[in-house]
């Protein structure tokens, strides 16, 4: 497989106020009003209100191979533009947004997926090859369009089979209100655990010998901190590299965007003196809270704000990846970044870290208090959902299962193209549901973590916890926690609830790397009958997109050998 690297972002911002979204009264965003948003604000509900801006941000990514050594040891990466993690993507809450991603990879395609974004109505820009296009082929042009409906923080990344874990991904921010004041906005961060080989070679290894699971062959050596980290690798190492540092000013408060990448595991960040309040669970903002510590798996993000009010100094910013989520014997104590005050010296902390347990999960259920408070209704449906596996015969492949069944998509006929085409030959999700659970109950006897992502709706999670779910498990519907990703227990069960009313073909999903692509996801169909009107006005492109494609694929030196995603 393919890995990659780029050229240089460009962002065109048209400016185009529109009249009617200025107000008399605006209420002015800045260090001491940070709830303010000109005429709405922190508590304006997001799900059925968003800013008429008039402003729309264009950029360009373009995907190709190189070879970078983020932590000193140098191997083959994927990466946007050149950077690991990829150019920002930046716009305000009601802006619309287009991207041209262009396809630079030498013998792979792709398709980009952003993460955590609702797509109204624009589902065919939800990036998932298979299910809403075809991916791009070598040398094509592919142009997402959707409007930031919310706001807080994302990013995006390859849904094209592993390519993630090599490095294809890249921050978003939507900027707008938040629950509580800071001065400085000090960007995102993205903590992830990091391979020395590509993880295309792992899966190849795997599949050779049929082991289960992947990891056991996969156990990352090192992990990046904003891309970048210090590694004892000696002579192995190239070039010069240095630690993130992150510089602040005392009595000042800043606010820091936590993205999780990782292809596998949990990760706390903490940072030694400092407590952390957390306002933000994915893109959710939430009643604040305080902390020592904060744990992210696969997919989420968190949004804290630290208050510099320790003595001028340099203080370690610190990743600790948790080992009692899969059993692995790694030594990661080095995944760290300096927050260093104005003043301090240029040298590395000698801070104490906060006594961190090792533990795994989600943050506390009960701290998760969405902002903008929503009460779910009671459901038209009920799936239960159960996570198993399976050994293929006489190859002894592992896959994991949901309900017995695996996904394998077909890159060449996305689902949205069926549905357009009037060739339903899937599963379909009833368009007169208002309300939908689902319960997801692990039943594999592998005692496996799995965090789960659905696309196109944050989900309410109305239960989690450990054992077999039951009808006498109390379920949650007054302002439950809301997100996007939510980690089930192994040997546990988590329920979810969301709103069929956004009409598309979507993905559910674990966010673990290794279990996607060994087929634990589904795909479900929501009002069908509205698709189509989604596809009518991109029709050239999305079949230009198919063609080319079909073109490149027929003679492609590789093959499919995972579920597609």
């Amino acid at each position: 497989m393919a890995r990659v690297a780029g050229l240089f972002a460009y962002c065109l911002a048209t400016l185009a106020l529109a009249a009617s979204s200025l107000a008399q009264d605006n209420c002015e965003n800045s260090p001491t009003s940070r709830g303010c948003w000109g005429e709405y604000n922190i508590s304006t509900d997001y799900h059925s209100i968003t800013p008429d801006t008039g402003v729309t941000r264009e950029y360009w990514l373009i995907a190709e191979n190189t070879t970078l050594a983020p932590d000193g040891f140098e191997r083959q990466v994927l990466v946007m533009n050149g950077t690991l993690p990829g150019p920002l993507i930046e716009a305000d809450w009601g802006d619309e947004l287009v991207i041209h991603v262009t396809n630079g990879l030498e013998h792979n395609g792709t398709a980009i997926h952003w993460h955590g974004i609702w797509q109204r109505n624009t589902n065919p820009s939800d990036g998932v090859p298979g299910v809403t296009q075809c991916p791009i082929a070598p040398g094509q042009t592919f142009t997402y369009r959707f409007r930031a409906t919310q706001y807080g923080t994302s990013w995006y990344h390859s849904h094209f089979s592993l390519q993630m874990g090599d490095g294809l991904y890249g921050p978003v921010v939507i900027h707008g209100p938040a629950t509580a004041e800071y001065d400085v906005d000090l960007g995102p961060v993205f903590l992830t655990d990091w391979y020395w080989k590509s993880v295309f070679i792992l899966w190849e290894e795997h599949t050779r010998y049929g082991g289960f699971p992947v990891r056991a062959n996969a156990v990352p050596p090192t992990g990046l901190f904003n891309g970048t980290n210090v590694f004892g690798c000696g002579g192995a190492c190239s070039g010069d590299v240095e630690r993130s540092v992150s510089s602040v000013q005392k009595g000042k408060k800043y606010r820091i965007r936590l993205i999780d990448p990782s292809v596998d595991g949990w990760m706390k960040f903490t940072i030694d003196g400092h407590k952390l309040t957390v306002i933000a669970a994915d893109f959710v903002p939430i009643e604040p809270y305080e902390t020592d510590a904060v744990i992210l798996t696969s997919g989420q993000r968190y949004d804290v704000v630290v208050e510099a009010d320790q003595e001028v100094g340099n203080y370690w910013m610190r990743v600790l990846y948790q080992t009692a989520c899969n059993g692995l014997d790694i030594d990661n104590g080095d995944i760290r970044g300096i927050l260093r005050y104005e003043g301090a010296d240029i040298t590395d902390p000698t801070t104490s870290q906060w006594k961190i347990s090792n533990s795994c999960g989600d943050e506390p259920y009960n701290k998760l208090v969405p902002y903008v408070e929503k009460t779910v209704g009671n459901a038209a449906a009920q799936k239960n959902l159960n996570v198993g596996w399976e050994y293929d015969l006489p190859e002894l492949f592992f896959h994991w299962t949901l309900n017995s069944k695996d996904l394998t998509i077909d890159w060449s006929s996305p689902t949205d193209y069926l549905v357009y085409q009037n060739e339903s030959v899937f599963p379909t999700e009833s368009n007169v549901y208002e309300w939908t659970y689902w319960v997801i109950q692990d039943v594999g006897l592998v005692n496996a973590f799995h965090p789960f992502h659905l696309h196109g709706h944050d989900f309410f999670i109305l239960a989690q916890g450990l054992g077999l779910y039951t009808p006498l498990v109390k379920l949650n519907r007054d302002n439950p926690p809301r997100r996007d990703t939510a980690t089930m227990s192994g040997s546990g069960y988590l329920v979810i609830a969301f709103e069929t009313d956004n009409p598309g073909s979507w993905l559910m999903h674990c966010h673990i790397a290794w279990h996607a692509s060994q087929s634990l996801a589904l795909q479900f169909v929501e009002r069908e009958s509205e698709i189509g009107m989604l596809i009518e006005p991109m029709v050239d492109e999305f079949e230009s997109v198919c063609d080319r494609w079909d073109e490149y694929f027929k003679d492609s030196i590789y093959h499919q050998d995972d579920s597609g995603i």
